[in-house]
Protein backbone atom coordinates (compact mmCIF):
# COMPACT_ATOMS: atom_id res chain seq x y z
CA UNK A 1 0.00 0.00 0.00
CA UNK A 2 2.85 2.27 0.69
CA UNK A 3 4.41 1.81 -2.51
CA UNK A 4 1.60 2.29 -4.37
CA UNK A 5 0.94 5.55 -2.29
CA UNK A 6 4.54 6.54 -3.21
CA UNK A 7 3.80 5.86 -6.77
CA UNK A 8 0.41 7.70 -6.83
CA UNK A 9 2.81 10.82 -5.66
CA UNK A 10 5.54 10.86 -7.62
CA UNK A 11 6.59 14.13 -9.30
CA UNK A 12 6.56 14.48 -12.79
CA UNK A 13 7.09 17.85 -13.65
CA UNK A 14 7.67 21.35 -11.36
CA UNK A 15 6.88 24.44 -13.20
CA UNK A 16 7.82 27.06 -10.59
CA UNK A 17 5.10 26.37 -7.81
CA UNK A 18 2.85 24.29 -9.80
CA UNK A 19 3.60 20.19 -9.72
CA UNK A 20 2.22 17.51 -11.28
CA UNK A 21 2.28 13.94 -9.61
CA UNK A 22 1.60 10.92 -11.14
CA UNK A 23 -1.85 10.40 -9.09
CA UNK A 24 -2.82 14.42 -11.07
CA UNK A 25 -1.99 12.78 -14.76
CA UNK A 26 -4.15 9.67 -13.71
CA UNK A 27 -7.14 12.20 -12.63
CA UNK A 28 -6.33 14.54 -15.81
CA UNK A 29 -6.48 11.18 -17.88
CA UNK A 30 -9.77 10.38 -16.13
CA UNK A 31 -11.30 14.21 -16.66
CA UNK A 32 -11.04 13.71 -20.87
CA UNK A 33 -12.17 10.00 -21.06
CA UNK A 34 -15.07 11.06 -19.11
CA UNK A 35 -15.85 14.34 -21.07
CA UNK A 36 -15.29 12.45 -24.15
CA UNK A 37 -17.74 10.06 -22.91
CA UNK A 38 -20.42 12.72 -22.08
CA UNK A 39 -20.21 14.34 -25.41
CA UNK A 40 -20.41 10.99 -27.17
CA UNK A 41 -24.00 10.38 -25.32
CA UNK A 42 -25.25 13.62 -25.55
CA UNK A 43 -24.90 13.40 -29.50
CA UNK A 44 -26.11 9.76 -29.58
CA UNK A 45 -29.29 11.49 -27.93
CA UNK A 46 -29.50 14.52 -29.67
CA UNK A 47 -29.24 12.39 -32.98
CA UNK A 48 -31.28 9.92 -32.24
CA UNK A 49 -34.13 12.05 -31.31
CA UNK A 50 -34.09 14.10 -33.81
CA UNK A 51 -33.37 11.57 -36.81
CA UNK A 52 -37.43 11.16 -37.92
CA UNK A 53 -37.59 15.09 -38.44
CA UNK A 54 -36.34 16.69 -41.49
CA UNK A 55 -34.78 19.88 -40.26
CA UNK A 56 -33.64 17.79 -37.15
CA UNK A 57 -29.68 18.04 -38.68
CA UNK A 58 -29.12 21.11 -38.81
CA UNK A 59 -30.84 22.27 -35.12
CA UNK A 60 -29.34 19.23 -33.60
CA UNK A 61 -25.59 19.85 -34.81
CA UNK A 62 -25.81 23.35 -33.78
CA UNK A 63 -26.90 22.66 -29.95
CA UNK A 64 -24.67 20.17 -29.96
CA UNK A 65 -21.63 22.16 -30.79
CA UNK A 66 -22.79 24.78 -28.09
CA UNK A 67 -23.29 21.66 -25.88
CA UNK A 68 -19.89 20.83 -26.72
CA UNK A 69 -17.74 24.14 -26.08
CA UNK A 70 -19.97 24.51 -23.12
CA UNK A 71 -18.67 20.74 -21.84
CA UNK A 72 -14.91 21.43 -22.85
CA UNK A 73 -14.56 24.54 -21.41
CA UNK A 74 -15.98 23.11 -17.53
CA UNK A 75 -13.11 20.12 -18.50
CA UNK A 76 -10.39 22.41 -19.05
CA UNK A 77 -11.31 24.77 -16.06
CA UNK A 78 -11.42 21.62 -13.96
CA UNK A 79 -8.03 20.01 -15.92
CA UNK A 80 -6.63 23.45 -14.33
CA UNK A 81 -7.49 23.12 -10.92
CA UNK A 82 -6.52 19.27 -10.59
CA UNK A 83 -2.83 20.30 -11.72
CA UNK A 84 -3.10 23.48 -8.64
CA UNK A 85 -4.30 26.35 -11.10
CA UNK A 86 -6.61 28.53 -9.52
CA UNK A 87 -8.43 29.41 -12.30
CA UNK A 88 -10.24 32.54 -11.02
CA UNK A 89 -7.36 34.19 -9.72
CA UNK A 90 -5.61 33.33 -12.78
CA UNK A 91 -8.60 35.01 -14.88
CA UNK A 92 -8.43 38.18 -12.68
CA UNK A 93 -4.58 38.15 -12.59
CA UNK A 94 -4.55 38.23 -16.20
CA UNK A 95 -7.72 40.65 -17.18
CA UNK A 96 -4.43 43.08 -18.67
CA UNK A 97 -2.91 40.65 -21.15
CA UNK A 98 -6.18 39.38 -21.85
CA UNK A 99 -7.48 43.36 -22.71
CA UNK A 100 -4.06 43.34 -24.93
CA UNK A 101 -4.61 39.88 -26.54
CA UNK A 102 -8.11 41.16 -26.97
CA UNK A 103 -7.51 44.05 -29.11
CA UNK A 104 -4.36 42.01 -31.03
CA UNK A 105 -7.05 38.82 -32.24
CA UNK A 106 -9.83 41.46 -32.52
CA UNK A 107 -11.00 39.73 -35.59
CA UNK A 108 -10.86 36.34 -34.36
CA UNK A 109 -13.12 37.40 -31.36
CA UNK A 110 -15.44 38.82 -34.01
CA UNK A 111 -15.51 35.14 -35.84
CA UNK A 112 -15.72 33.32 -32.58
CA UNK A 113 -18.73 35.88 -31.39
CA UNK A 114 -20.48 35.01 -34.95
CA UNK A 115 -19.74 31.60 -34.98
CA UNK A 116 -22.02 31.55 -31.44
CA UNK A 117 -24.62 33.36 -33.04
CA UNK A 118 -25.10 31.12 -35.75
CA UNK A 119 -24.93 28.06 -33.28
CA UNK A 120 -27.40 29.71 -30.93
CA UNK A 121 -29.91 31.18 -33.82
CA UNK A 122 -29.57 28.07 -35.80
CA UNK A 123 -30.87 30.87 -39.01
CA UNK A 124 -28.32 29.18 -41.06
CA UNK A 125 -27.98 25.08 -40.89
CA UNK A 126 -25.92 22.34 -42.30
CA UNK A 127 -26.49 21.31 -46.19
CA UNK A 128 -28.30 24.60 -46.59
CA UNK A 129 -27.35 26.61 -50.08
CA UNK A 130 -25.52 29.82 -49.36
CA UNK A 131 -24.92 32.63 -52.07
CA UNK A 132 -22.13 34.72 -50.47
CA UNK A 133 -19.98 37.41 -52.26
CA UNK A 134 -21.56 35.97 -55.64
CA UNK A 135 -20.12 32.14 -54.66
CA UNK A 136 -22.81 29.12 -53.99
CA UNK A 137 -21.63 27.21 -51.22
CA UNK A 138 -23.53 24.49 -49.09
CA UNK A 139 -22.37 24.33 -45.49
CA UNK A 140 -20.70 21.21 -43.97
CA UNK A 141 -19.89 22.21 -40.75
CA UNK A 142 -20.52 25.33 -38.45
CA UNK A 143 -17.53 26.18 -36.07
CA UNK A 144 -16.74 28.17 -33.35
CA UNK A 145 -14.86 30.31 -35.13
CA UNK A 146 -14.86 29.55 -39.21
CA UNK A 147 -17.69 27.25 -41.21
CA UNK A 148 -16.33 24.87 -44.09
CA UNK A 149 -18.51 24.64 -47.10
CA UNK A 150 -18.92 23.31 -50.77
CA UNK A 151 -19.11 25.39 -53.77
CA UNK A 152 -20.61 24.26 -57.16
CA UNK A 153 -16.79 22.91 -58.12
CA UNK A 154 -16.39 20.65 -55.58
CA UNK A 155 -14.26 22.69 -53.99
CA UNK A 156 -13.55 23.25 -50.08
CA UNK A 157 -14.22 26.71 -48.93
CA UNK A 158 -13.40 27.98 -45.56
CA UNK A 159 -15.57 30.65 -44.34
CA UNK A 160 -15.06 33.27 -41.39
CA UNK A 161 -17.84 33.12 -39.42
CA UNK A 162 -18.10 36.97 -39.53
CA UNK A 163 -18.17 37.24 -43.11
CA UNK A 164 -21.74 35.24 -43.05
CA UNK A 165 -23.23 37.49 -39.96
CA UNK A 166 -22.03 40.83 -41.15
CA UNK A 167 -22.44 40.62 -44.93
CA UNK A 168 -25.68 39.89 -47.18
CA UNK A 169 -26.35 36.48 -47.40
CA UNK A 170 -28.62 34.28 -49.56
CA UNK A 171 -30.12 31.29 -47.84
CA UNK A 172 -31.10 29.16 -50.55
CA UNK A 173 -32.56 26.49 -48.43
CA UNK A 174 -34.25 28.69 -46.04
CA UNK A 175 -38.08 28.88 -46.83
CA UNK A 176 -37.99 25.41 -48.71
CA UNK A 177 -36.49 23.12 -50.68
CA UNK A 178 -37.79 24.24 -53.86
CA UNK A 179 -36.83 27.59 -55.09
CA UNK A 180 -38.03 29.73 -57.90
CA UNK A 181 -35.32 31.02 -60.44
CA UNK A 182 -35.55 32.67 -63.83
CA UNK A 183 -33.30 32.98 -67.22
CA UNK A 184 -33.59 36.12 -69.30
CA UNK A 185 -33.26 36.05 -73.22
CA UNK A 186 -33.48 38.45 -75.85
CA UNK A 187 -34.76 38.41 -78.86
CA UNK A 188 -34.98 40.15 -82.33
CA UNK A 189 -37.49 42.67 -82.77
CA UNK A 190 -40.33 41.92 -85.06
CA UNK A 191 -40.46 38.70 -83.53
CA UNK A 192 -43.60 36.41 -82.49
CA UNK A 193 -44.21 37.50 -78.68
CA UNK A 194 -46.35 34.98 -78.39
CA UNK A 195 -44.18 32.17 -79.90
CA UNK A 196 -41.71 33.41 -78.10
CA UNK A 197 -43.92 32.82 -74.91
CA UNK A 198 -44.84 29.59 -75.48
CA UNK A 199 -41.18 27.57 -76.83
CA UNK A 200 -39.75 29.67 -73.20
CA UNK A 201 -42.18 27.69 -71.36
CA UNK A 202 -42.36 24.22 -73.23
CA UNK A 203 -38.54 24.59 -72.97
CA UNK A 204 -38.56 24.44 -68.99
CA UNK A 205 -41.33 22.24 -68.96
CA UNK A 206 -38.66 19.64 -70.42
CA UNK A 207 -36.17 19.62 -68.23
CA UNK A 208 -36.88 16.72 -65.73
CA UNK A 209 -35.38 18.93 -62.59
CA UNK A 210 -38.06 21.17 -63.27
CA UNK A 211 -40.76 20.90 -59.97
CA UNK A 212 -44.40 22.42 -60.14
CA UNK A 213 -44.77 22.61 -63.73
CA UNK A 214 -48.33 24.51 -63.51
CA UNK A 215 -46.09 27.32 -62.49
CA UNK A 216 -43.71 28.18 -64.78
CA UNK A 217 -44.31 31.26 -66.62
CA UNK A 218 -42.74 33.30 -69.42
CA UNK A 219 -43.03 36.97 -69.52
CA UNK A 220 -42.11 39.89 -72.04
CA UNK A 221 -40.33 42.35 -69.22
CA UNK A 222 -38.83 45.11 -71.31
CA UNK A 223 -38.40 46.63 -74.79
CA UNK A 224 -33.90 46.79 -74.86
CA UNK A 225 -31.92 48.51 -76.90
CA UNK A 226 -31.54 45.89 -79.52
CA UNK A 227 -33.70 43.04 -78.43
CA UNK A 228 -37.36 42.11 -76.90
CA UNK A 229 -36.36 41.23 -73.33
CA UNK A 230 -38.07 37.76 -72.11
CA UNK A 231 -38.11 36.04 -68.76
CA UNK A 232 -38.54 32.67 -68.19
CA UNK A 233 -39.65 31.63 -64.34
CA UNK A 234 -39.62 28.24 -62.91
CA UNK A 235 -39.19 26.46 -59.77
CA UNK A 236 -36.15 23.50 -58.72
CA UNK A 237 -35.15 21.07 -56.00
CA UNK A 238 -31.73 21.00 -57.68
CA UNK A 239 -30.69 24.25 -55.63
CA UNK A 240 -27.02 23.92 -55.29
CA UNK A 241 -27.09 22.61 -58.95
CA UNK A 242 -29.12 25.13 -60.60
CA UNK A 243 -26.50 26.41 -62.94
CA UNK A 244 -26.26 22.92 -64.81
CA UNK A 245 -30.08 23.08 -64.89
CA UNK A 246 -29.85 26.96 -66.42
CA UNK A 247 -27.61 25.20 -69.16
CA UNK A 248 -29.49 22.58 -69.79
CA UNK A 249 -32.80 24.70 -70.45
CA UNK A 250 -30.97 27.41 -72.31
CA UNK A 251 -29.80 24.89 -74.83
CA UNK A 252 -32.99 24.07 -75.37
CA UNK A 253 -34.16 27.46 -75.77
CA UNK A 254 -31.10 28.27 -78.66
CA UNK A 255 -32.49 24.86 -80.60
CA UNK A 256 -36.21 25.36 -79.95
CA UNK A 257 -35.36 29.04 -81.07
CA UNK A 258 -33.15 27.97 -84.04
CA UNK A 259 -36.33 25.74 -85.52
CA UNK A 260 -38.59 28.19 -85.06
CA UNK A 261 -36.61 30.65 -86.89
CA UNK A 262 -36.56 33.07 -83.56
CA UNK A 263 -33.05 34.88 -83.70
CA UNK A 264 -31.03 36.50 -80.85
CA UNK A 265 -29.71 39.69 -81.62
CA UNK A 266 -26.48 41.20 -80.87
CA UNK A 267 -25.77 44.22 -79.85
CA UNK A 268 -25.69 46.85 -82.99
CA UNK A 269 -24.38 50.21 -82.95
CA UNK A 270 -25.39 52.99 -85.88
CA UNK A 271 -22.37 55.14 -86.41
CA UNK A 272 -22.67 58.61 -88.40
CA UNK A 273 -20.08 60.60 -89.95
CA UNK A 274 -20.81 64.39 -90.77
CA UNK A 275 -18.37 65.96 -93.28
CA UNK A 276 -17.63 69.42 -93.46
CA UNK A 277 -18.56 70.54 -96.60
CA UNK A 278 -16.95 73.95 -96.62
CA UNK A 279 -13.71 71.89 -96.48
CA UNK A 280 -14.45 70.05 -99.55
CA UNK A 281 -14.80 72.76 -102.00
CA UNK A 282 -12.18 74.41 -100.82
CA UNK A 283 -9.98 71.36 -101.84
CA UNK A 284 -11.54 71.62 -105.12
Amino acid sequence: METVSKLLEFELLRIGEYTIRAYSLGVILLIFLVTKTILWLIKKALFRSQKNREDGKGNTYALYQIIKYVVWVAAIGLLLETIGVKVTVLIAGSAALLVGVGLGLQQTFNDVVSGIILLSERSIKIDDVLEIDGDIVKIQNIGLRTSKGLNTDDISVIIPNSLITTNKVINWSHQSKRTRFRIDVGVSYGSDVDLVIKILEESALEHKEVSDRDLIEARLVDFGNSSMDFQVLFFSNNIFRISRVKSDIRRIINRKFAENNVTIPFPQMDLHLKTNHTDLLTRK
